[in-house]
């Protein structure tokens, strides 16, 4: 770079260049939220992704309907939420590790599971730690061993959570959390979406859409039989979406277009980069996946069958056998949709038709399971509201 030239913005210093700046916000944004009056300081939301605010965004919205000012902390540069009031990026470096050692609020509410297993611990003072799910499943297996532990309060999505989070306290001699019935705000914004909006079809295509909504690691389609499944799908004449998890992409950066270039030429083919958006979902007949929460959700809000390709379970709980309770992505798979076997790809087209062709019997089946199973179904955000301020009501006035 000769004399006068402009400053390198790509490559290594390009990188850096980014990178000090990004940190550079992450503390102003750390001492910006400090700078608030400790009363202003009761109600604190974190996200470590714009994703997580399909969960929190419910509750958010309910507390500032009551009049309570809620403060909204991103870990995400880009996340929308930093363009509104009372929001704070802390990055995900130093500064967001220490932002979470020295917060002072009375309810700091999130998603992220694991609190203080890891860099990420509970703070100085005496917060009280609320912890929202992003997922319906079961707590026991597809969490971490110890992933709820060190949270106060556990805002469950239904009976499952509250009594796997009892038995695993029971298992390993915890001290009992404080368990209230709050639903799932994501299955929430779904329903109204397809009560405002109705089903979306592709344009000029009358075929059956299928949408395909893979898990990310080792129990992913993605991992063992993507193609053929795919192949199977078109073959059968079938209108297919592909929705990956952000760490498949993440991790496998050039396989949406290996994809593409293979089958978009069938002009039955498409992939859905906006994984928060529901368009894909209100354009589907039915989904395939395997052990994600994306078919609890897409059945739950759609009130249709899924299908779900017997990929080896999802584990990142190998002591999950020390907690003596069923799991519900196991035991809901034959109520809610078929599984199909790795073996049967070729039968999808039949089963798609057989299942696309009952709908009606399902609805009124998939309904009665969800609000067996879901919590205050169309009301997620007022319950939890109501939850987190009776709890803060009951705290030792600081």
């Amino acid at each position: 770079m000769g004399p006068g030239s402009p400053p390198d913005t790509s490559g290594f210093l390009g990188r850096l260049l980014a990178g000090w700046r990004r940190t550079k916000r992450a503390w102003s944004g750390v001492r910006a939220f400090g700078s608030l009056p400790r009363q202003d300081r009761r109600l604190v939301f974190y996200a470590e992704t714009a994703a997580d605010w399909a969960y929190l965004e419910p509750v958010v919205t309910a507390l500032g309907d009551r009049g309570n000012r809620v403060l909204k902390i991103a870990s995400d540069p880009n996340d929308p939420v930093l363009d509104q009031p009372d929001s704070f990026f802390v990055g995900s470096g130093s500064a967001r590790t220490a932002f979470f050692k020295s917060i002072d609020a009375d309810a700091f509410v999130m998603t992220l599971s694991d609190l203080q297993t890891y860099h990420l611990k509970r703070s100085v003072f005496p917060v009280h730690y609320f912890y929202i799910f992003h997922s319906i499943a079961s707590t026991h297996r597809v969490y971490r061993e110890h992933a709820f532990d060190a949270y106060d309060t556990v805002l469950c999505v239904g009976p499952h959570h509250m009594d796997e989070i009892r038995k695993t306290e029971a298992a390993y001699g915890l001290k009992p959390k404080h368990l209230l019935p709050h639903g799932y705000g994501r299955l929430d914004t779904l329903i109204q979406d397809i009560s405002s909006r109705g089903k979306t079809t592709r344009q000029g295509s009358s075929k059956t859409s299928v949408l395909v909504a893979p898990s990310w690691g080792e129990c992913s389609i993605v991992e063992h039989c993507l193609e053929p499944l795919l192949e199977s799908l078109l073959e059968g004449g079938l209108e297919v979406t592909i929705r990956f998890h952000p760490m498949t992409r993440r991790h496998n950066p050039d396989l949406v277009a290996g994809l593409l270039a293979k089958y978009e030429s069938t002009g039955r083919f498409h992939f859905d980069p906006h994984i928060n958006t529901t368009d894909s979902l209100l354009a589907a007949d039915i989904m395939i996946s395997e052990w994600s929460g994306a078919p609890l959700e897409f059945a739950f809000a759609r009130e249709r069958p899924v299908i779900f390709i017997d990929t080896p379970p999802k584990i990142h709980n190998s002591a999950h056998k020390r907690v003596d309770a069923p799991m519900l992505e196991v035991d809901i798979r034959e109520e809610i949709g078929r599984v199909v076997s790795m073996d049967a790809l070729d039968r999808l087209p039949a089963v798609i038709d057989e299942l696309v062709g009952s709908v009606e019997s399902w609805s009124g089946r998939i309904r009665k399971i969800r609000e067996e199973t879901v919590f205050n179904v169309g009301r997620s955000g007022e319950a939890g509201a109501e939850a987190i301020l009776e709890t803060l009501d009951q705290l030792p006035t600081r």
